[in-house]
């Protein structure tokens, strides 16, 4: 069986580049309308040697991005620039980036050595030259004796090695990736994630990777840049963009299980604020808030808005924890879900369906009716009407 070697310690000299989005916008003609925006004028700086993923759901708009940056999509307004040059008129070819796509595109005929070498011939590059640039990929790529192959008698994860290693032969200004691991099973794709990631360290290359894997994302990218309905949401690096999302959506979207979201509205609570679930089933989830949240949600008396817990800032409330009752809520357990090193409870208030990550040691109770403990000193507050964070 295939196993994966860590990259190698082998000596390629890349270059790397800035990648300044400006307005980018794509629109394609549609009959009897103006067209349909897929990219909505974004603003994006990758810095030279940055590792920069794009995230969002199917349709966000996030290939079509890299495409354009490619040259594989025309642009219809804005600016590509690559290391301060403008690309927009400028063919693929003449752009120096390389790209590594879903579904590998290496050449059935052609052996290993060949397809990573195809690119290299069509530039005229001298044979000792391909030799070299091919034995380095192949080294770093642990490909070596797998020359002479051809891509049928490869591995799902051999071929994207190889996909790679085409690109790594060019050494390109930047990298980029079209969710490249998305035919790969489970466990090859965190093991081929990995994979990347030591390779750009190892190289110091810019690199622009697209994924609707937000576990990939939050894994790989020294930012992230959130996308949907053809704009960005947030960049911001991954633990930043976890902990302080800056709207409804990225609070939605990053994490796995995702944060728990309550409608509700601010309610007073004695001298102090609280939040109040919009439960038509009675007994609604009604937790009092910290100083911190209190201060934010001053202007929001009696609106509506949504509170953000993430799953592990749920806990199953015993009895020796009655002190922490006023962020107690008796939910109802949906499921509990091990996983080995933790489990997932799936509870509900009536309303709302939530999550909560515990230890397994924590899970202790089988009854369906439990005390939950809401912690909220890492909890987040958003507008019901737009979604931002208060």
């Amino acid at each position: 069986m295939f196993s994966h070697p860590r990259i190698r310690q082998t000596k390629i000299e890349t270059k790397m580049a800035t990648v300044v989005l400006q307005h980018l916008t794509k629109l394609y003609p549609q009959k009897g309308s103006s067209g349909v925006r897929v990219v909505k004028g974004i603003n994006l700086e990758i810095a030279a040697g940055e590792f920069m993923i794009l995230v969002g759901p199917s349709g966000c708009g996030k290939t079509t991005t890299l495409r354009m940056i490619a040259g594989l999509e025309e642009i219809s307004d804005g600016t590509v620039s690559i290391d301060g040059r403008i690309v927009n008129r400028v063919p693929p070819k003449d752009r120096d980036i390389a790209m590594v796509f879903q579904n590998y595109a290496l050449y059935p005929h052609m052996t290993v050595f060949d397809n990573m070498a195809f690119g290299l011939k069509l530039r005229k590059f001298p044979r000792a030259e391909i030799e070299t640039r091919v034995q380095e990929a192949t080294a770093m790529l642990g490909l070596e004796g797998l020359l002479e192959r051809r891509p049928k008698e490869l591995s799902g994860g051999q071929r994207q090695r190889v996909a790679v290693g085409r690109a790594i032969v060019r050494k390109p200004k930047v990298f980029l990736f079209d969710e490249p691991l998305s035919n790969l099973d489970a466990k090859m794709r965190v093991s081929m994630r990995t994979e990347i990631s030591r390779l750009h360290a190892r190289l110091g290359a810019t690199m622009i990777y697209v994924t609707h894997d937000q576990t990939e994302a939050m894994t790989m990218g020294d930012r992230i840049c959130v996308m949907c309905d053809g704009e960005i949401r947030q960049v911001a690096k991954p633990l930043d963009l976890y902990r302080r999302p800056a709207g409804l959506f990225v609070a939605g979207f990053i994490g796995s299980p995702p944060m728990n979201l309550f409608r509700g509205r601010i309610t007073e609570f004695g001298s102090d604020l609280a939040f109040e679930e919009t439960n038509p089933e009675g007994n609604p989830l009604r937790l009092q808030l910290p100083p911190d949240l209190t201060r934010r949600a001053g202007t929001h008396r009696g609106r509506g808005v949504i509170l953000g817990v993430r799953p592990e800032d749920v806990h199953e409330l015993q009895a020796s924890a009655a002190s922490e009752a006023r962020a107690a809520y008796p939910a109802t357990l949906e499921l509990a879900e091990p996983t080995g090193a933790e489990t997932f409870l799936h509870l509900s208030t009536g309303a709302t369906s939530f999550v909560a990550r515990v230890r397994p040691d924590e899970r202790q109770s089988s009854a369906l009716r439990i005390s939950v403990y809401f912690d909220l000193s890492q909890a987040h507050l958003f507008d019901a009407r737009d979604g931002s964070v208060l």
